[in-house]
């Protein structure tokens, strides 16, 4: 691991010192590869491709197909989200959870609330309710005459990004944004558990299953078989909507391998309380009264605290793994931070500020979200090349740099969702991936040694999986120069 660290340390270094090396690729060369390649691929009939190639040198735009086109740029949005969110909060901006209380504590027994307060950390887990329960064990609590409350209003109430479609509200990439929410993994899926089913020992069996964290929360009911060993898999996890019951049906074979699957929970903010309070449980500390939301009363008092990591390491899984729902927390927060509000309306316009000042024209952009899971998102290549290149000049480049998928890296944290493609090539960059549309934005570094910014987003696809193939014939076209 450590070697595998100073190989990506060595490759962010060699894309921020490009300056020493003189520009050498030959346009006309590469406008003609391009445009062969652009004419004759029958993946790109009917749909529409906005190219741009600029130099990391100079700026200077060596090669562009409908550049300035706007068109959906799914997860390439989180490009503009991450640079922006480093510009107004800082690479060492952290999120916080608190505990309060509103009443003394007599005799092992806190006689008032209990209030867990968060602050929009995405990158909660069972663990760290589980620490901070034993703090106040420490501190002598060992009974809560009182309720339980959880306060989100550090962001507003509103659940869902405007354009999110009703589809997605059960995945993982569709979860609810609340400004107190828990993650299962060391993934960060917040507002998220994880199902993982396995077949039972015999043909007719019913499947099993185990939830990530163990929790009653959620409510399986499970009507999937297990099947023949040479029968197929077919088994669906889905969570019903507005309820947080979740169905298993179909059928999985004898020995097959287990499946997981990320499902969104409904109500994030109850769900964490519910894992609190059996993180106090689990400490010995009762809780007589009920789970509630409501605010921290001023005269409450702190009884511990749980920074998050910075947001240089959030940003590692926001970006590798393309994690939605950091997305619209930074949009939040940004709104939190400059403008006093933690929400959408207010975090997309300190979004469209910022990235003015990066030099973007954000008049001929539409930005609906943070995630770039919107259909309406519309932003042109040429403008996402041109943030890559701004953002150079900037002290936190090498932590948005670092953030970024590294081709052919198998490390999930470090080549992200580009760890299966272009093996063997120098190249950064952000993928992204809707219904029809497929996007790819970043930096390669050439055979002459020279870094490209690019920016590629395909619309109107009848396939998306082909469209990684022309993104990275495209790209193999540029490393070559």
């Amino acid at each position: 691991m450590r070697a595998l660290f100073i190989c990506i340390s060595i490759m962010v270094f060699a894309f921020t010192e490009h300056e020493k090396v003189q520009a050498s690729v030959n346009h006309e060369v590469l406008s003609n590869q391009l445009n062969t390649f652009m004419a004759n691929d029958p993946n790109l009939k009917g749909a529409i491709a906005g190219i741009s190639i600029r130099s990391a040198l100079n700026g200077r735009e060596i090669y562009q197909h409908n550049g300035g086109i706007r068109l959906r740029p799914a997860s390439n949005m989180k490009l503009l989200t991450a640079a922006a969110a480093l510009d107004v909060l800082g690479e060492n901006h952290t999120f916080f959870s608190a505990l309060y209380s509103d009443g003394p504590l007599k005799k092992k027994t806190l006689h008032g609330n209990l209030y867990l307060k968060g602050g929009g950390d995405p990158t909660l887990l069972k663990k760290d309710f589980d620490q901070m329960a034993e703090e106040i064990h420490k501190q002598g609590i060992k009974r809560i005459n009182g309720d339980l409350i959880g306060d989100d209003t550090h962001f507003d109430d509103v659940r869902l990004s405007l354009d999110l479609p009703w589809s997605d509200e059960t995945t993982y990439y569709g979860a609810q944004i609340s400004a107190l929410t828990v993650s299962p993994t060391k993934d960060y899926d917040a507002g998220t558990v994880v199902v993982t089913v396995y077949p039972g020992k015999k043909q007719g069996d019913q499947v099993r299953y185990t939830i990530t964290p163990k929790t009653n929360y959620v409510k399986i009911i499970n009507h999937a078989k297990t099947a023949a060993e040479q029968e197929k898999k077919n088994l669906t996890i889905e969570r019903v909507h507005a309820k947080n019951i979740i169905k298993l049906e179909g059928q999985l074979p004898v020995n097959a391998k287990e499946k997981k699957e990320w499902v969104a929970v409904w109500n994030p903010t109850r769900y964490a309380l519910t894992l609190f309070k059996q993180s106090l449980a689990e400490k010995g500390i009762k809780v007589t009264g009920k789970i509630k939301t409501g605010v921290v009363p001023d005269t409450a008092t702190v009884l511990t605290n749980h920074p998050s990591m910075p947001l240089s390491q959030v940003l590692i899984p926001f970006m590798k793994l393309s994690n939605n729902t950091h997305a619209e927390v930074l949009v939040k927060e940004m709104g939190k931070v400059v403008m006093g509000e933690g929400s959408w309306e207010k975090g997309l316009e300190v979004l469209e500020d910022t990235l003015a000042k990066q030099g973007l024209d954000t008049g001929n952009m539409v930005m609906r979200d943070g995630s770039g899971v919107s259909h309406v998102d519309l932003v042109p290549a040429s403008q996402i090349s041109q943030l890559l290149f701004s953002v150079q000049k900037e002290s936190w480049f090498p932590a948005f740099l670092h953030s970024l998928p590294v081709a052919g890296i198998k490390e999930k944290m470090v080549g992200g969702s580009l760890r299966y493609r272009m093996k063997g090539l120098h190249v950064m960059a952000k993928t992204g991936s809707l219904s029809t549309v497929s996007s790819l934005s970043g930096y390669v570094k050439t055979k002459s040694g020279e870094t490209l910014i690019f920016s590629i987003l395909l619309n109107n696809l009848l396939d998306g999986d082909k469209g990684k193939r022309i993104e990275d014939q495209i790209v193999r076209v540029l490393a070559s120069q």
